[in-house]
């Protein structure tokens, strides 16, 4: 789009030219090329092709069901979300689109906002269990600005959702922070989990989505496999998309990724789940035991209560927070 500012002078008291910069605005983001990718998905176990297309300013992110007799659109928003247990959903009519929040959250941390989905199948493919392999996709396609603004919602009050007491109490808040940071504590009675660190705090202007977050895998437990399978669950997860672990060591040969894989990954889904309200967020994300269904329910908290927040934009990216005018960074 040009250089960041545009040059001009003009005369001063003494003479002398004085440049002017002109304020650049921040600006909303597609893909340059379309992409595509086959897999399977972590529950359906279907073979499932995902086409990854640019879309206009304003369209924000549609997944499109083009296997039916007639395709359908399913816009995200908070409300379009219909089923959290295990992954989150959503569908517009009778058709759906299930586990789309590590999609949705390579999305966010790369700053995408428009952008069409088209899949095959009623489920995104799980591909390595991670958003890593979407993060490689959407940055091999090519990621550009489009000459419009790009719109945030502001958190402007505290929102809070809590369930259950005491050993069984969770809880997801989001609150008034100048950029988009996220804490998450997990509380898994398991020795390997016990032996990793167990709260992260992850904050989106650092620049490293795609190193400290993106590659944490989904994770799971042998004694839960049957139980899920016979739900018909998991059907198409295996130990090359997910962290499998019986009770005393994690089975996958090479071991994790990150030391902290576990929360990385609840931050990781926490933040495609949050993305599925339309915008990006203005605001700190702390959660105690949070999964899917909490953090649609705090959406939902925020955008019932029209005076905790405000869409806003940057004429001048200066006025941004820091790191948010900056193109996402590889590897």
């Amino acid at each position: 789009m040009g250089s960041r500012y545009q040059g001009h002078t003009e005369k001063a008291g003494g003479g002398r030219d004085w440049p002017f910069k002109i304020p650049r605005m921040l600006r909303q983001r597609t893909l340059k090329s379309l992409t595509k990718a086959v897999g399977v998905g972590l529950h359906s176990g279907q073979r499932v092709e995902l086409t990854l297309r640019p879309a206009q300013p304003d369209t924000g992110i549609v997944f499109r069901r083009v296997d039916l007799p007639l395709p359908v659109d399913i816009p995200i928003s908070a409300q379009a979300v219909t089923d959290t247990r295990m992954a989150s959903t959503i569908s517009n009519g009778g058709a759906k689109v299930q586990t789309v929040e590590h999609l949705m959250s390579a999305c966010a941390g790369l700053g995408l906002d428009n952008l069409y989905v088209d899949i095959t199948a009623d489920e995104v493919p799980v591909l390595d269990g991670s958003s890593a392999s979407f993060v490689f996709l959407l940055q091999s396609a090519g990621i550009e600005e489009q000459n419009a603004p790009r719109r945030f919602i502001r958190v402007r009050r505290p929102v809070e959702v809590r369930e259950g007491e005491g050993d069984d109490l969770k809880w997801a808040r989001l609150d008034p922070f100048h950029g988009y940071k996220l804490s998450f504590e997990i509380d898994f009675a398991h020795r390997v989990i016990n032996s990793t660190g167990q709260r992260y705090e992850f904050d989106l202007s650092s620049g490293r989505y795609s190193r400290d977050i993106a590659r944490a895998r989904t994770f799971g437990f042998t004694k839960d496999v049957e139980m899920m399978r016979s739900r018909g669950l998991a059907l198409g997860g295996g130990m090359d998309n997910v962290i499998v672990m019986d009770d005393y060591r994690v089975l996958n040969s090479e071991g994790l990724r990150y030391d902290d894989e576990f929360v990385k990954h609840k931050i990781l889904d926490a933040m495609g789940d949050l993305y599925l309200v339309g915008k990006p967020l203005l605001a700190a994300y702390s959660a105690f035991r949070s999964g899917h269904a909490l953090n649609n329910k705090l959406l939902r908290a925020l955008l019932a209560d029209q005076d905790a927040f405000e869409v806003v934009s940057f004429g001048d990216e200066r006025e941004a927070p820091a790191g948010f005018a900056m193109p996402a960074r590889a590897w």
